[in-house]
């Protein structure tokens, strides 16, 4: 049996006197496109920045191919983040920079390269995302869908073998969200990347996902394939992917 690359187990936050996270146990395995539904603010985002160290939970543990990251000094949790990739929700792209630069800035950060080498990796990567072009665009200058492409390239720059994805396709029309996760998908796949997505897009989870969760109440409700969560007759879950309101 597959051993986890990303281990959640009885993981708490709470903001004040109010608990975000109860308690969250999860398994994600290698290869494995792992989709976090909820409705707003029920967490979703703040588990992926507990994965990635930038929030401290509260109790529970975090591991990463069986190392738990939690109270890691600074250099070695550094190091770890090395072999993550994080698409915010707003690509989170730097405006004052080019395209090019946005690429170059986190290998220029973390390691040594010519400017050959970095030329080629910034072009063979826009390459992934089939925006060769755009390599001197300002952000400005993109639009919604271009950005979310940018941003994704600048995400697995550095070859990351666990990625996290925040919303990847919000604000984009139907058109773009599924050119994007079908993009998600193919990288997936070409880089042999391990993802845990939140995500509000129905569509993107269909075309990405092996495994899904639905948080509530800052608990787990449910755990399964899409087929088995929208075919679920729990109330909740039924409003949650239902164009109606069910009252029952």
């Amino acid at each position: 049996m597959k051993k986890p690359i990303i281990e959640i187990k009885n993981l708490e936050k709470s903001f004040g006197e109010l608990r975000i996270l109860n308690k969250i146990s999860l398994d994600v395995f290698e290869g494995e496109n792992f989709i976090v539904f909820g409705q707003s603010g029920t967490g979703k985002s703040v588990l992926l920045k507990c994965i990635v160290g930038l929030l401290i939970p509260d109790g529970g543990d975090i591991l990463l191919n069986g190392k738990s990251i939690l109270n890691l000094p600074t250099n070695e949790l550094n190091e770890i983040r090395k072999s993550m990739g994080f698409l915010f929700q707003g690509a989170a792209l730097y405006d004052s920079m080019s395209v090019r630069e946005n690429l170059q800035f986190p290998l220029i950060r973390n390691y040594y390269f010519s400017k050959e080498e970095l030329d080629h990796k910034v072009i063979s990567t826009l390459n992934m995302v089939g925006l060769e072009s755009a390599i001197d665009k300002m952000p400005s200058e993109l639009s919604g869908g271009m950005r979310k492409r940018i941003g994704l390239a600048r995400a697995i720059i550095t070859d990351p073998k666990i990625m996290l994805y925040d919303e990847p396709t919000t604000g984009l029309d139907p058109i773009t969200s599924k050119e994007i996760s079908v993009l998600i998908l193919e990288l997936q796949k070409k880089l042999n990347m391990t993802a845990i997505v939140v995500t509000h897009d129905l569509l993107c989870a269909e075309i990405i996902a092996d495994r899904a969760i639905v948080i509530s109440n800052a608990s787990i409700i449910k755990e399964g394939t899409i087929k088995e969560l929208t075919s679920s007759d729990n109330k909740l879950l039924r409003n949650f992917f239902s164009n109606e309101i069910i009252k029952e």
